[in-house]
């Protein structure tokens, strides 16, 4: 009789990392190094261990010249852990795949999908600005919802993640790229959203997230996410907005205006 998968000792499912696009201009470490220091501003905690994805495509011609052992500890340095490489020629796919970087060509699992939904199980609650645990085979049962929302007044950095354990969040100040926001409720962001907002955490799909400024990484409703490669929908970027579940799909819409189909 075939093993029930809780008797196995491993367990292998299909997931979906979240990483840090980390697009480069140039192949030259030393202009890098003084980009990523005058970036972070001396804050050695500026990124907390993010994995990233290497984007050369905007620098095919120089690819070749790239250090890539240099390069990934110049990373680690900022404390970015690269795990991928996006927009390789060919040639390189050899020297990249010997220094133990994936090629993200849609099929190492880092790959994102230019915008379309897909399903992503809900985080486990985690506590704010900790590691993110694995990934779980399904969404926990929706919580009872606190009363009292919890409220940050701070600007959320790159690499900071904050959760809202069993209620909403409100947030009155920006959300910068890299930053994550958690919540089993709905998300409130009382300025620009550039990082990612994950609302509904635990199951819940009628949160909601409303920003006044939207041009997020990522986001997600009860496990169904979506990200935005190809540029955040253009009649809806920089302006009040919110995004809901609709059915299965992600929905984005003007605060006031009908649901977008």
């Amino acid at each position: 009789m075939p093993k029930s998968p809780s008797s196995l000792p491993i367990e292998i499912k299909i997931s979906t990392v979240v990483a840090i696009s980390t697009i480069l201009h140039s192949a030259d470490p030393i202009a890098i190094d003084a980009a990523l220091k005058q970036m972070t501003g001396g804050v050695s905690d500026f990124f907390e261990d993010e994995f990233a994805v290497i984007d050369v495509a905007g620098i095919a011609e120089e690819a070749a010249h790239i250090d890539w052992e240099a390069l990934v500890a110049l990373l680690k340095k900022y404390r970015l852990n690269a795990v991928a490489v996006r927009g390789a020629p060919a040639a390189l796919h050899h020297v990249i795949r010997a220094h133990d970087l994936f090629l993200d060509d849609g099929t190492s699992g880092l790959q994102t999908n230019g915008g379309r939904e897909r399903e992503m199980p809900a985080p486990a609650p985690i506590e704010a600005a900790e590691p993110a645990p694995a990934p779980v085979a399904a969404p926990a049962p929706a919580p009872a919802m606190s009363a009292q929302a919890m409220i940050v007044d701070t600007p959320v950095r790159a690499g900071q993640r904050i959760y809202a354990r069993g209620t909403d969040l409100i947030v009155t100040a920006v959300v910068n790229n890299g930053a994550e926001l958690i919540a089993d409720g709905s998300i409130h962001v009382y300025a620009p959203l550039h990082g990612r907002a994950l609302a509904g955490a635990s199951g819940n799909a009628g949160a909601r997230i409303f920003a006044l400024q939207l041009q997020p990484e990522l986001v997600s409703i009860a496990g169904v996410y979506r990200t935005f490669d190809e540029g955040f929908p253009a009649d809806v970027a920089r302006q009040p907005a919110q995004i809901r579940l609709v059915g299965d799909r992600i929905d984005i819409s003007s605060l006031g205006s009908a649901p977008r189909n």
